[in-house]
């Protein structure tokens, strides 16, 4: 019985996507120029992936599994994503029920819960990566609010309020007061620095970009707050770092691998156009410290590194092999073998599928693979210890 089998995902065209980071993985052409922003592998309706079976027909990956509880993706962060949220597991069950109980319609843009799951996500650099992760500690916010004048005036309010009095203060503040503060600082930044401006690694950097696509006309978009707020994280290639419920983040730039639970459930906090419901946002953000964990991974064995997460939805890892190496893998459940780098020979023991560069295998519980090299390869292994019936 085959056991693996080769496996193409969806491609979303995001207005945020580079346009050839993706297409050069996939060896996919781009003449339209057209934003290449996540590649999707998985069982997720909003992007089904396809299966070659036994027979040489193209069928969709639903026809040889039941529904994965993890979504597989790459994506090309050019420009930034919004500040967002996810709700908890028991949280999005409980308002996913209420928002249909109030017919609130699926596709509707005041839709907050898509569906009844969490959205825990784990990402690995691909390349220099940037995001905002969660609250900085608090003596870094009163460095932050006492040391730049135009924000000085939220100083009294995080003193007196804390985080939560905070984050609601400049969540729900009348958009002229917004601007009141933020144009004159965004005005400012540029006779800090000499002529080549803030680098990546400064807090205003981001508060320019954010302002050149985020605001409208004479608004300035109310998450350039947050990103003094939150903790400005950089990860190298190679780097992991874990987003829970609850702890809200922001992808500014850079490539990575991503695997999360298959949900779709997002709450957004600034630096975008959607609909921002500030009530359901602050219900389900944490307000508080966060320590940003950025981590490598755990040897598992000379070949493979696992990437620990405190959710059964998903396990991530990473194996690198070099040419003419034979690595064997043994498969727990439903797991997706995505080729970031490298040429590699995926035999089952009756089918061998030969792999390039950006191409991936689906593959059945119970499967012993081995992967024969052709090229240094490097291979992201995606699979969950959530039992799945086939």
């Amino acid at each position: 019985m085959q056991g693996v089998f080769l496996l193409k995902g969806t491609v979303k065209h995001y207005d945020w996507g580079g346009q050839s980071f993706i297409p050069d993985l996939l060896n996919m052409p781009n003449p339209g120029n057209q934003p290449f922003a996540e590649y999707w592998m998985g069982t997720h309706h909003l992007g089904m992936s396809q299966v070659l079976n036994e027979a040489g027909e193209t069928v969709p990956l639903s026809a040889k599994t039941a529904p994965l509880p993890y979504l597989f993706k790459v994506l090309d962060v050019k420009d930034m994503l919004s500040i967002q949220v996810h709700p908890s597991k028991n949280e999005a069950e409980i308002e996913f029920a209420r928002e249909n109980a109030e017919d609130i319609p699926l596709d509707s843009p005041l839709r907050n819960y898509k569906d009844d799951n969490h959205k825990p996500e784990l990402m690995v650099a691909l390349s220099d990566f940037w995001l905002l992760h969660g609250f900085k500690p608090e003596e870094e916010i009163i460095e932050v609010l006492y040391n730049i004048s135009e924000l000085k005036e939220l100083l009294p309010v995080f003193n007196q309020s804390g985080y939560v009095g905070l984050y609601r203060h400049i969540m729900v503040m009348p958009q002229q007061e917004v601007n009141r503060i933020l144009k004159p600082l965004l005005d400012n930044i540029p006779g800090i620095y000499d002529e080549d401006g803030p680098t990546r690694y400064k807090e205003d950097f981001w508060a320019l970009r954010a302002a050149e696509i985020f605001n409208k006309g004479n608004d300035i978009d109310r998450g350039i707050f947050s990103i003094y707020l939150f903790n400005l994280v950089f990860l190298k290639k190679g780097d992991a770092i874990f987003q829970d419920a609850g702890v809200p983040h922001a992808y500014l730039e850079g490539q990575n691998i991503e695997i999360m639970a298959n949900s779709d459930n997002v709450l957004r906090g600034g630096l975008t156009a959607k609909n921002i419901d500030v009530k359901e946002l602050l219900k389900h953000t944490k307000c508080e410290a966060t320590y940003p964990q950025v981590f490598t991974g755990d040897v598992v064995n000379p070949n493979e590194k696992l990437f620990k997460v405190p959710v059964p939805d998903f396990r991530l890892s990473r194996l690198i092999a070099d040419k003419s190496e034979t690595v064997s893998v043994k498969t727990d459940g439903a797991e997706i073998l995505f080729l970031a780098e490298g040429e590699v020979l995926a035999k089952d023991g009756n089918t061998g599928i030969y792999l390039k560069k950006g191409e991936a295998v689906f593959c059945l519980p119970g499967t012993l693979i081995e992967l024969e090299t052709i090229a240094n390869a490097v291979i992201f292994r995606a699979g969950s210890s959530v039992h799945i019936s086939e």
